[in-house]
């Protein structure tokens, strides 16, 4: 039942020492306020590890090739391995169980493409219709590439918004040709790409046709397959741990590569960087919470050590609140409840300057690994709720000892 006596009492001991109760809020109020701000940077740093991610698909293996860096079966350092179409196709066949989307590429950088009067230099990629979804490329205009392109060997293309804006403008590039390098390829899409503007200067085509038109024969640059993801992600992760190893080592035997020269064939594995990544994500989000608990705590101490003060100085009052009959759970009462206001003041004032902190400034962060840095309000509330609590705990002790106080002993207090 609402003490309207009681509050006014709360008040009046609070006027009376406004340093000290500033001084207490002050350190409630900070600490709720480093942990929101600590969490609310763990999750922009995990937002901006996975925008990192999104821009292709997070369980690709891709093989690229280079040039080799020892001797091996009486052949010289110093060769470039160049891979063919039969090495995608006989490695695909080989691992179809454990694969879900595939794609071989065939690159020329730097490319001239030019539309009437307008030109550039872009990069030209010859893929399947699957190296859309590793690539995470969307589609906003028209469609991308199928296998009735690569059946035909069409000349046909994709191009990103990028190029889209460079050399068409307002203009809708679909139906129209582009001309590379005296070529002419349909524009048959627009996409664009959570990697940027950079992978927006693109233009997507049919693998063999670029081959065919390029001169490319059948050599490829680099090739592509998704893993096929279980429940489990440990699980996944080491099946494609296991499959980016075997593609290497078959890649190297192909080739007469010796087993350890890293720079002649590189595989990438997005699972196995994105599990180490998480990993330290999640020690980096333990260490906030471990440095936010504790400045709560030292505020909590705080909020104990005051309700000792403060029982010392109102031991007489005690003594006589007893002697007229005051019961202990009143005395233990007007103790909490001056504890748990507070603690509960401090600390959602602590919150909302928190998260107001945060929606001002997460905006204006430009970071590539740092985006819209926030926390889930449920759990930044559900912290100050264990932090009054914690505060009603430390108040108890002492509030408990004012309690058991004898009326006698209280009243010759000096």
């Amino acid at each position: 039942m609402f003490d309207i006596e009681r509050w006014q009492e709360i008040f009046e001991t609070l006027r009376k020492n406004k340093l000290r109760t500033f001084l207490t809020g002050l350190s409630v109020a900070s600490g709720i306020f480093i942990l929101v701000i600590l969490l609310g940077f763990g999750t922009g740093i995990e937002n901006g590890v996975t925008s990192q991610f999104q821009r292709d698909a997070t369980n690709y293996i891709s093989v690229w090739t280079g040039v080799t860096t020892k001797e091996y079966k009486g052949l010289n350092p110093g060769r470039f391995i160049q891979l063919k179409n039969d090495d995608f196709t006989d490695i695909s066949n080989q691992y179809a169980d454990y694969t879900e989307k595939k794609s071989p590429s065939y690159h020329l950088w730097g490319a001239q493409v030019t539309y009437k009067n307008q030109s550039g230099n872009y990069r030209i990629q010859g893929v399947y219709p699957d190296y859309q979804t590793i690539e995470n490329a969307e589609i906003i205009n028209g469609r991308f590439i199928n296998n009735a392109d690569i059946q035909e060997i069409r000349k046909v293309g994709v191009i990103g918004n990028r190029m889209k804006m460079d050399l068409f403008k307002e203009e809708d590039p679909i139906g129209k040709q582009i001309s590379i390098f005296g070529i002419n390829i349909t524009v048959i899409g627009v996409f664009t790409d959570p990697g940027g503007e950079r992978d927006e200067t693109r233009l997507y085509m049919p693998v063999n046709t670029c081959q065919l038109a390029f001169n490319g024969q059948d050599n490829l640059r680099s090739m592509w397959w998704t893993v096929k993801m279980s429940d489990n992600f440990d699980d996944a992760v080491a099946l494609s741990n296991s499959l980016a190893k075997s593609i290497e080592s078959d890649v190297k035997q192909r080739h007469t590569v010796a087993p350890d020269d890293t720079g002649a064939v590189r595989v990438t594995n997005t699972l196995e960087e994105a599990k180490k990544i998480y990993s330290l994500i999640d020690k980096i989000k333990a260490v906030f919470w471990f440095v936010g608990i504790g400045t709560i705590i030292a505020g909590i101490v705080g909020v104990g050590n005051i309700m000792l003060i403060i029982v010392k100085e109102r031991t007489k009052e005690i003594g006589i609140r007893k002697a007229l009959g005051a019961l202990p759970m009143s005395i233990v009462g007007m103790i909490l409840q001056e504890a748990v206001f507070v603690t509960m003041f401090a600390g959602l004032f602590g919150l909302i300057f928190g998260l107001g902190l945060l929606e001002l400034v997460g905006p204006q962060i430009e970071s590539d690994f740092i985006k819209y840095p926030q926390v889930n309000f449920n759990i930044a509330l559900t912290t100050v709720f264990l932090l009054v609590f914690a505060g009603a705990l430390a108040g108890f002790i002492p509030a408990y000892r004012a309690a058991k106080i004898k009326p006698i002993i209280a009243l010759r207090d000096e």
